[in-house]
């Protein structure tokens, strides 16, 4: 079975759009869209297992120029 997240991004000023338009080019990212509020862009990707959905986020996403912090929250089926 997938795991699937949310990650919120926060982005240094003026940086949300080309953020978003960067990680939705990751393999596994099903979604990246600017938002208001607290986080700049809210990403849902998916993964084969936590370790590979880790993996993403930090060798793929935090890379990115203009990610100043990231919080990565497991989709949980209760």
């Amino acid at each position: 079975m997938a795991v699937t997240a949310y990650v919120l991004i926060q982005t240094e000023v003026g940086k949300a759009a080309q953020v978003a338009e960067q990680v939705a080019r990751i393999e596994g990212v099903v979604s990246a869209d600017d938002v208001t509020g607290p986080y700049d862009v809210i990403v849902q990707a998916e993964a084969g297992s936590v370790d590979e959905l880790g993996r993403m986020v930090v060798s793929k996403v935090q890379l990115i120029d203009g990610i100043t912090r990231t919080l990565t929250c497991p989709v949980v089926h209760l």
